[in-house]
Formats: structure tokens, sequence, C-alpha cells
């Protein structure tokens, strides 16, 4: 995937949603306590793999951004 230079700008300023982040900090403390429903467990993960994809697009981003650079 070649990205242009706007495209990996606005990808390095993506931010999680504030309602979305503390979700997540309450399925990540229960996480930490074992104490996650069948349905938490879920959500959590695929909120994991979310954030897994988003940093790898970021990197890529990061480079492109760099390479306009050099």
């Amino acid at each position: 995937m070649r990205l242009d230079a706007e495209s990996a700008r606005r990808i390095l300023e993506f931010r999680v949603d504030p309602a979305m982040q503390a979700r997540l900090d309450i399925l990540s403390e229960k996480a930490n306590e074992g104490t996650l429903s069948d349905d938490e467990r879920a959500e959590y993960q695929a909120a994991i793999n979310a954030a897994d994809i988003i940093s790898i697009l970021k990197l890529k981003a990061r480079r492109r951004l760099k390479s306009d650079c050099s």
C-alpha cells in the first residue's frame, strides 16, 4: 500500500474517541482482574486487534512522511 502525504498525515492525527477510550479502560481493568464476560472478552480482543492495525498504519504513515523529508 502506498500512502500519499495527506493520507499519512490524517492517519497520524487519528485518536480514539474519549468514550471509546473510557470503555477500553474499563475492559482493560476487568481483564487484569480476570472478570471479563465472554462478550466483553470478544469486544476487548477486537479492540486490541484494531489497535494493532492502527499502529501498523501509523508506522507506515511515519515512514512515508519521513521519506518525503529525505
